[in-house]
């Protein structure tokens, strides 16, 4: 299962794609996380500064 990002919450800011290992993370307006390559590491929850990514 692949980390989610709740988009209410994202802005965007790019400090997940930052510390994905497997770059999984694409950022435009709002990050999104490419399930099929995510290996639920965690490491974007962590530097997510406003919570909106999870481990579902």
């Amino acid at each position: 299962m692949a980390a989610k990002v709740d988009v209410e919450k994202c802005t965007g800011c790019g400090n997940c794609k930052e510390v994905c290992p497997v770059e999984a993370i694409t950022v435009e307006d709002k990050a999104k996380i490419d399930p099929d390559t995510c290996v639920d590491c965690g490491t974007c929850v962590d530097e997510c500064p406003v919570q909106a990514i999870s481990l579902d």
